[in-house]
């Protein structure tokens, strides 16, 4: 590599890098409003270690991949916004109804 494209290179990966910071970051603002939302809302949120799960694998230093990819906390957050989703269209007894379907008429 030309010692005259390093500095670009480097400010590409800075800059990819602070964007897919910013994603995990949205995400995890996302993830947080949908659950306090459900929390008031009286709504199941799920097991509360996915919750927490997702948060402490966004923060700590240990991933699958170095920190400066942040691909993986975001399929991380991903996948806990959707269970948090998924346990809100659950019904309170637990039965696994589709989403948007009529309940049985008494």
């Amino acid at each position: 590599m030309d010692s005259l494209h390093a500095p670009t290179v480097l400010v590409a990966a800075g800059v990819a890098a602070a964007a897919l910071l910013a994603v995990a970051v949205v995400l995890l603002v996302r993830l947080t409003r949908a659950r306090r939302t459900l929390r008031r809302a009286g709504l199941p949120t799920g097991p509360r270690w996915v919750f927490w799960g997702a948060v402490l694998y966004l923060v700590l230093p240990t991933d699958l991949l170095p920190d400066p990819v942040y691909l993986d906390d975001i399929g991380v957050l991903l996948l806990a916004l959707r269970s948090l989703r998924t346990a809100r269209t659950l019904p309170a007894d637990g039965s696994r109804a589709h989403p948007g379907c009529d309940p049985p008429l008494s």
